[in-house]
């Protein structure tokens, strides 16, 4: 069992230092000289000059590398090149506004998509399966964006009880931001729902079909008892991965939603930060996104291990 932490752990800090060479290559790599861009075209150039200098353009990639995993490490990120604050602090203040939005989506996402994915694999062939089932790969189809717009047309325009829009800046409370949040976290949690629900779907007719969950059955035990503690386990292992793509997911998704609603997160930070080539703003924000996706599928297998006791023998592998 300690092994298997152990593996687990390792190749997720390698992972990490791994995305962290990609990420600065990649931003390093944009076209275009960086100092020209922030300026302007009518820059002087001993204003490119000094800016190059500031920004440590003239020194060699891995030693730019090197301090910037430092920094990283110690929750400096730079400075921005857009408002000359610190990026650690910025990108922190959006990043808090992005996880509520992240922790509604999760919360309802994956409870309601594991209850109708379960109910679905019980139901199979017949009305309730059919009707969740066709509701989840209509979900699985449509965009995220699209979704976000038909929302606002049902509860912000026909019938107007939830905010179209936040009206509010990156410095608003919780309960400023509260009545915006449910719009941005229905349209995510609709298209994320929809893939567990057919992953939860499929693993509870496999494991039902067992030869352990039978065995329950004709020793008399109900139909809840051996769901709850037969099935269910079984069916949650192989969800558990879906459950932390999808999770690693929103950092992406939240992008697209969080424009069509002008919601003041990380997703809207990334993409303006683009638009103004801000590279300090671009790095911290793929690096979290590494990390968040790296912390999920560790949390997924950390979680399979408790699932599953076969992995907690033998260092994790199966006998």
């Amino acid at each position: 069992m300690l092994s298997f932490v152990v593996r687990r752990v390792v190749a997720a800090f390698g992972t990490l230092l791994l995305s962290s060479v990609l990420v600065f290559l990649a931003v390093q790599s944009l076209p275009g000289d960086v100092a020209t861009q922030v300026l302007g075209k009518d820059a002087t150039p001993t204003a490119v000059a000094a800016l190059r200098d500031k920004l440590h353009l003239d020194q060699p990639a891995w030693e730019r590398y090197l301090e910037w995993v430092k920094g990283a490490l110690h929750g400096d990120f730079g400075t921005s090149l857009v408002n000359a604050k610190p990026v650690g602090g910025e990108v922190g203040q959006y990043l808090g506004n992005s996880a509520l939005i992240a922790v509604v989506t999760v919360l309802f996402a994956v409870t309601g998509s594991l209850v109708l994915g379960i109910i679905a694999g019980l139901y199979r062939d017949r009305w309730p399966d059919h009707l969740i089932s066709t509701v989840s790969l209509i979900g699985m189809s449509v965009p995220e964006f699209v979704v976000a717009t038909v929302l606002v047309l049902l509860f912000s325009i026909a019938v107007p009880v939830l905010p179209a829009v936040v009206l509010y800046g990156p410095d608003a409370s919780v309960g400023q931001l509260l009545p915006a949040v449910w719009l941005p976290a229905a349209s995510l949690a609709i298209v994320m729902a929809a893939y567990i629900v057919r992953m939860a779907r499929t693993s509870v007719i496999d494991v039902m079909a067992g030869e352990y969950v039978t065995t329950a059955r004709l020793k008399g035990l109900s139909t809840w008892r051996v769901v709850t503690r037969h099935a269910l386990p079984g069916a949650l292992l192989p969800t558990l991965h879906v459950i932390a793509l999808n999770v690693a997911w929103l950092v992406g998704g939240v992008a697209v939603v969080e424009n069509v609603f002008n919601y003041p997160g990380i997703g809207k930070l990334m993409l303006s930060s683009v638009q103004n080539r801000d590279l300090p703003v671009i790095q911290a924000i793929a690096l979290i996104s590494a990390v968040v996706y790296v912390c999920c599928n560790l949390a997924a297998d950390l979680g399979a291990m408790a699932l599953n006791p076969k992995l907690r023998t033998r260092g994790g592998r199966t006998r």
